[in-house]
């Protein structure tokens, strides 16, 4: 199975949405792409996809627990992209294995979720959020040795803040998916010292 691939599979250890809620969680993401999230009302879910406001009620309260379902089914993304590298056999391997799957995550949802994550409702619900903290650890784990000094760390930070910043950026905001893709890895690998 390709990063890629993974990234779109479910998390074996959670509970799927239910058709409702994947539409719902779906067309608020493309909304709030194009409006952002304070600009996004539960009027205008309810419009995307063609049904009553109290239909979209039915299924999230608020519009806050849209928001935080979708940012767990981006975790979930996150965390199968990690229990594949974990599997990998080789220890070199691995590493290179969950960056692929990351680049691959960030440019392929570039257009939809980059709104979502930096919004501060997000920030503030992945700050406490037990399952956040375990999927971190268990990133550092892959990409930075267990007797890794504090520079690898920060290392790490920079290169996964720069990923997540620069598939968003003016900058490449006309550049094909794949030709970003490419780079991104590129440059990725050459910053951890990674041979892909």
């Amino acid at each position: 199975m390709s990063p890629s691939e993974v990234a779109d599979a479910p998390d074996a250890g959670s509970i799927e949405p239910t058709a409702a809620k994947a539409r719902i969680i779906r067309a608020a993401l493309d909304l709030f792409a194009r409006h952002g999230v304070g600009g996004t009302s539960l009027q205008m879910i309810a419009d995307e996809i063609g049904v009553t406001k109290a239909a979209v009620y039915h299924q999230y309260k608020t519009k806050d627990e849209i928001v935080l379902a979708a940012a767990e089914d981006e975790l979930a993304r996150l965390q199968a992209i990690i229990d594949a590298a974990e599997t990998e056999p080789s220890r070199k391997r691995a590493p290179d294995m969950l960056v692929t799957g990351i680049v691959d995550l960030a440019v392929d949802r570039r257009r939809t979720v980059s709104t979502i994550l930096s919004d501060p409702v997000i920030a503030d619900f992945f700050a406490e959020h037990e399952t956040f903290h375990e999927v971190m650890h268990r990133l550092r784990r892959v990409l930075i040795d267990d007797d890794a000094g504090p520079e690898a760390g920060v290392r790490t930070a920079i290169l996964l803040a720069a990923i997540s910043g620069a598939v968003m950026h003016p900058f490449v905001v006309d550049l094909d998916d794949d030709k970003l893709r490419a780079e991104l890895l590129r440059l990725a690998r050459r910053f951890l010292g990674l041979h892909g």
